[in-house]
């Protein structure tokens, strides 16, 4: 069981948000709250605005209307606490290609002002099975292992929420089955998952609430043993 915490101390939330693109409406009046221990699966069909919500929750897209709140205050105003809370994977890797993973993992702990920064970096180059190619530049590994780094930056600090944009993309299948077991374990340590991915069923064994998205809006968002389903268009999981 996640440990007992104020609400208002730990909630990331949305109210209200709406993010223009010119005349694109990527997200229209969005509200969602995310809590310690919740695993959430964001799910839609392109251009739905899953992207968009999470790196507005990541607070790398300042929305065009409406508010961003960590711990009952506006995340803008407090952005340093609110992204030492958070973990985020996006599309890319946003990796410098010239340095080693070690050396991308140093730079990140540089920045989070980690406290025994070589103890995190092992542990997460052990967690994601990288120590081997630890020491080659990112450029020359593959897509996979480039995707495994960013997971293990994205954990260094030992963020409370984890956003992650399609997690899985290039990984192989031991490495899937890897980052699985972690995302189920973590919100029995209190930690948020909240995930895009286009494998519905996938996202089902994982999550317990589903925040389904079309045209920027919210559709439904509950737990997924409720969701409806059919009129979401969303086949169910085999």
């Amino acid at each position: 069981m996640p440990p007992e915490t104020s609400r208002a101390e730990t909630a990331l939330e949305l109210r209200g948000v709406s993010k223009y693109f010119g005349d694109l409406a990527a997200l229209r009046k969005v509200s969602v709250r995310i809590e310690r221990g919740d695993t959430v699966l964001v799910y839609g069909p392109n251009g739905a605005g899953k992207t968009t919500l999470l790196r507005t929750l990541a607070t790398l897209a300042r929305p065009s209307e409406g508010q961003v709140f960590f711990a009952g205050q506006d995340l803008h105003q407090n952005a340093a606490a609110g992204r030492a809370a958070m973990g985020f994977v996006s599309h890319a890797t946003f990796l410098y290609g010239e340095l080693t993973a070690r050396e991308n993992l140093r730079f990140t702990s540089r920045l989070f002002g980690l406290r025994e920064p070589v103890k995190r970096i092992e542990a997460v180059l052990e967690l994601f099975s990288l120590r081997e190619r630890a020491d080659e530049p990112v450029r020359g590994l593959s897509r996979g292992l480039q995707q495994r780094v960013t997971l293990a930056r994205a954990l260094l600090h030992d963020p409370t929420f984890l956003l992650l944009d399609e997690p899985f993309t290039g990984l192989d299948a031991a490495s899937r089955e890897n980052l699985e077991s972690l995302l189920r374990r973590l919100p029995e340590q209190g930690k948020a998952v909240v995930f895009s991915t286009h494998d519905f069923d996938q996202g089902v064994s994982l999550s317990r609430r589903l925040v389904a998205m079309e045209a920027g809006r919210i559709r439904y968002d509950g737990p997924l043993n409720l969701a409806p389903l059919a009129s979401l268009h969303i086949a169910p999981a085999r």
